[in-house]
């Protein structure tokens, strides 16, 4: 065991978040560590590192367990220093030997014959040596890139970034840590569609043991092998991914459902007894002893699932015309960076697009541009009867401060009952009596699920929704990935949620060389096409690189009236043959590892655990082929040299 919790009981006030819990993590484990909003998934993370003590039970750790924490809090941090620099200080130690190498350098230099320094100064590089520290820099720059900085990026100060870019660079230093045990509280809050998928494959390679909080469906079935559940004050432990915790929670709310309903059966015949025949003499004793039985026995709780449904029907006042939207050769750019360049792109009745990319493409500014909120050049025409809504952070700006959350509800002219609203925004997080809130005591989530919740209930044909999915729990994901399926308006959407993504969109838009690329399908038909044109252009490649060598084969010998030697051509012309035969294996292994990889992009393949270990062991025995071929090819050619300069 590497730090767990035990027979842990904490509480908030009079408010308990676990009772008598206990969980270990252990070398290998990555859990997801879930539960709806408000149960304490981030409070547990803060009483593992001991930032809040429990009132009872212990929190235990192994003595040299080093523990990486990434939080929201981090965001207080600030510096002058380059984000490099921020990622580097990661290296404590290879750092400080730096400096003494340095020092120690010096001193040599002023007295040469002093053994002690020499000694300590041979032990200092050693030391770096062990450490790997020539290589920092690499690494460093290897993990910023993975999080989606540029080499621009890497010398700009860090207090430029926002709290997203920030949160990327403490992560980026929390890796390169490599603790035995990392901590993660919604990682993927801040990271676009490439990032994440980096960081899937990184984390999937790590050595230590990994605890996520997160909402997102895919990255938990590819990355966890257990999932932790915090449900009615209790921890519930699955040993799977989501999926199967998914199946597994419906068969032990069903066992628990049964063994409530027969434990209520037996008490209530019980009862019956005990009502029966307290007042009869030669029953009484009997009674009295049914009675304390019952109340010694270990009561089965009512399955009650803590998770609202949401049921709402929405009503189109106006049907819109075929086309909701055109832009004509529209383009944008910010100072010399260009998101748009005569780009065209039309929206239809029906459609439900998910726009997606890396942060810095132009998601949100195309959304904008869409709704008619930024400026541009070309036409952006607007179609017969389209009412748009539109979803972005900025929209917190319209809330009315005074109102109550159901007073800022009933402001939207939905006509719907507070009955409905009620249900609504049980949906989005508010339960009892917090829809009773006035919204100036709102946090910034709860404001923009307000926000989020007012424009899915409006009458809009045309939906425009930035990062919807932001500040809701997986259940609320669900609900309205739900609502938006049974919506018969149009929907143009951003999030990086891609299980929501896979939920709600019929088509995908993609900014690629300041065009936008349109895909007819669903996200997941985008990602199948988008692993088959990946393959196309891998086989592409090898293709040519066979034309480029068979061509050798076939050019005419040069006639040289230089005496030569004729062993030695034919071991030119054997090491050529040699050569040609190590670089179409080596194309081979390309191919394969290239089918490898995008195999390992499929989300389902880690679903079943026989066919995840067969693939990675593939993926170990190609790698392992690729290097040798590699090594062989080099050795191989500079053999080849040799022997054509003793010509």
């Amino acid at each position: 065991m590497l730090i767990g919790l035990q027979n842990v009981t904490f509480e908030f006030g009079a408010r308990v978040i676990v009772e008598d819990a206990t969980w270990h993590i252990q070398p290998g484990d990555r859990v997801g560590l879930i539960g709806y909003n408000g149960t304490g998934k981030s409070t547990l993370l803060k009483v593992l590192v001991g930032e809040y003590l429990p009132s009872k039970g212990s929190v235990e750790k192994s003595k040299d367990t080093t523990i990486g924490y990434l939080h929201q809090d981090l965001l207080s941090f600030d510096t002058n220093e380059n984000i490099t620099e921020v990622a580097l200080s990661a290296f404590e130690r290879v750092r400080q030997l730096e400096k003494e190498i340095e020092t120690l350098g010096l001193e040599l230099e002023a007295d040469t014959e002093n053994e002690d320094l020499l000694i300590k100064y041979t032990d200092a590089l050693h030391e770096l040596d062990v450490l790997d520290g020539y290589n920092i820099h690499h690494k460093a720059e290897e993990v910023l890139h993975g999080l989606g900085f540029s080499n621009e990026d890497l010398i700009r100060p860090y207090k430029e970034f926002s709290g997203g870019w920030r949160m990327r660079v403490l992560l980026a230093k929390m890796i390169l840590q490599q603790p035995d045990v990392l901590l993660m509280d919604e990682p993927t809050n801040h990271l676009d569609l490439p990032s994440i998928e980096w960081l899937e494959k990184y984390l999937l390679h790590y050595k230590g043991s990994v605890v996520i909080v997160s909402h997102d469906k895919f990255f938990l079935n590819k990355m966890v092998n257990k999932i932790v559940e915090v449900y009615q004050q209790q921890i519930h432990i699955y040993s799977g991914d989501y999926e199967f915790y998914e199946q597994e929670k419906m068969i032990r709310i069903d066992m628990q459902q049964k063994a409530f309903e027969n434990q209520q059966d037996y008490i209530r015949q019980q009862e019956r007894f005990i009502e029966r025949f307290k007042a009869k003499a030669s029953k009484a004793a009997q009674a009295q002893s049914v009675q304390k039985r019952l109340d010694k026995i270990d009561k089965i709780e009512d399955v009650q699932l803590e998770r609202p449904d949401l049921r709402i029907n929405f009503q189109l006042e106006k049907v819109p015309g075929r086309v909701l939207v055109s832009l004509k050769d529209v383009s944008k750019s910010f100072g010399n960076i260009n998101i748009v360049n005569h780009a065209s792109a039309e929206i239809d009745r029906g459609d439900k697009i998910a726009l997606i990319g890396a942060n810095g493409k132009g998601k949100s500014t195309v959304l904008r541009m869409v709704a008619g909120n930024e400026t541009f050049t070309g036409e952006r025409v607007w179609g017969h009867n389209v009412e748009e809504s539109f979803y972005a952070q900025h929209q917190l700006e319209a809330l009315t401060m005074t109102h109550t959350i159901l007073e800022e509800m009933q402001s939207c002219g939905s006509k719907k009952s507070d009955v409905e609203l009620r249900s609504l925004m049980g949906a989005f997080l508010f339960g009892g009596d917090d829809i009773d809130k006035k919204v100036r005591v709102l946090s910034g989530g709860e404001k923009a699920r307000v926000a989020l919740a007012k424009t899915i209930v409006s009458k809009a044909n045309f939906l425009i929704l930035d990062e919807p999915t932001n500040h809701l729990d997986m259940h609320s994901v669900d609900l309205l990935a739900e609502a938006l399926n049974k919506y018969e308006g149009s929907i143009i959407l951003v999030s990086h949620d891609r299980y929501f993504i896979s939920k709600t969109a019929n088509k995908i838009w993609e900014i690629v060389d300041h065009q936008i690329k349109e895909f007819k399908g669903s996200y997941q038909e985008w990602v199948e096409w988008n692993e088959r044109m990946a393959k196309q252009e891998a086989l592409k490649g090898d293709q040519k690189s066979e034309q480029k060598v068979e061509p050798k084969k076939e050019q005419p010998k040069q006639v040289d009236k230089t005496p030569v030697n004729k062993d030695l051509q034919k071991e030119i012309q054997k090491q050529q043959r040699n050569l040609q035969q190590i670089e179409s294996n080596l194309n081979k292994a390309k191919s394969e590892k290239a089918r490898i990889e995008a195999a390992m992009g499929d989300p389902s393949i880690y679903s079943n655990k026989t066919k995840f270990i067969q693939l990675e062991n593939d993926y170990k025995s190609i790698q392992s082929q690729f290097n040798t071929l590699n090594q062989e090819y080099e050795t191989a050619f500079e053999k080849l040299m040799e022997l054509e300069t003793g010509i």
